[in-house]
């Protein structure tokens, strides 16, 4: 990893678009210091976090004098400014394909299941209509992915070609997500190669979440 002195990354470890950031940070061999917000407490409520991010979300990036918020914006910030290890394709049209597989996790699958609209939906109708909202939500978003991935850029190792895109960067937590909700990904042999081999890269191990209470 290279330097990177100044790098702060705020985030919370199960967040699934945190962990988009802690991939990107790695594939890019940015060396970064971590410091955790955590949802459960309210600790993205505070006046303190409020100023990073009015939105009171994670991930926040601090990096060259900067303070940085929203997963994709950060991604494609760094993937701008290091061009080593590139996120999206040179081809305009390949470009597009891996924007639209990764807005369509970060955009209709994440924020049905974005943990404010989860105690939302177990205040209204309880646990057992939670679990079912979100597996639900879940399994049809990912149903689509596995149809995205069905185009002539699919080599069978990542979402396009064969180097992880922003796609993966996004589509690896959702994955998380469904194996921690019991989604089956049996229909999903496409998601499933993409898994496999991006588990095969240090970038992507390194990032996954590990609970700090463990």
């Amino acid at each position: 990893m290279s330097a990177m002195e100044g790098v702060v990354l705020y985030d919370y470890w199960r967040s699934s678009a945190a962990y988009r950031v802690r991939i990107a940070l790695a594939l890019k061999r940015i060396a970064y210091r971590r410091i955790p917000v955590d949802l459960t407490a309210g600790e993205h409520r505070t006046a303190g976090h409020l100023a990073l991010n009015p939105m009171g979300r994670v991930p926040v990036l601090r990096i060259d004098g900067l303070v940085l918020s929203q997963s994709l914006a950060i991604i494609g910030y760094l993937d701008e400014t290091r061009p080593a290890c590139p996120l999206l394709p040179e081809s305009p049209g390949d470009r597009a394909r891996v924007r639209a597989i990764a807005l369509t996790v970060a955009c209709d699958i994440h924020p049905v299941s974005n943990l404010s609209v989860l105690h939302r939906v177990e205040a209204l109708a309880g646990a057992q209509a939670r679990a079912r909202w979100n597996r639900d939500n879940i399994a049809e978003g990912l149903t689509a992915v596995e149809r995205m991935l069905d185009h002539p850029g699919f080599t069978g190792r990542f979402c396009h070609g064969d180097g992880p895109t922003l796609a993966d960067c996004v589509l690896i937590p959702q994955v998380y997500n469904a194996d921690r909700w019991g989604v089956s990904l049996q229909d999903m042999p496409r998601i499933r190669q993409v898994r496999e081999h991006c588990n095969g890269l240090d970038a992507f191990r390194s990032a996954a979440p590990i609970d700090p209470a463990a």
